[in-house]
């Protein structure tokens, strides 16, 4: 299955619209990740945050010059609620939001 992120659109404050490969568009809510910090704490500033762009080559959306990035499958489980695939999944608790 791909994950790969063909549109994005900031909607207001955190809040993201995703389509991907397969049709699915769903809305995504950042706000979480500004409390995560290290390169999240990045998107305390909502300019920065607002100033995406698709990276073709990896299937989703970065932020600076491809410096932050939030990996597509991550994007499509958050959206769609689905899970993680296997290969991604760990035997430690995954952080959920």
């Amino acid at each position: 299955m791909s994950y790969d992120v063909i549109s994005a659109e900031y909607l207001n404050e955190y809040r993201i619209k995703f389509t991907f490969e397969d049709g699915k568009s769903e809305i995504i809510d950042f706000l979480p990740f500004t409390k995560k910090g290290g390169v999240f704490g990045k998107f305390m500033d909502r300019e920065y945050f607002k100033n995406f762009k698709i990276n073709q080559e990896i299937g989703t959306i970065t932020w600076g010059d491809d410096e932050v990035d939030v990996a597509p499958e991550t994007l499509y489980s958050l959206a769609t609620g689905s899970p993680l695939p296997k290969w991604m999944q760990s035997s430690e608790k995954v952080e959920t939001f």
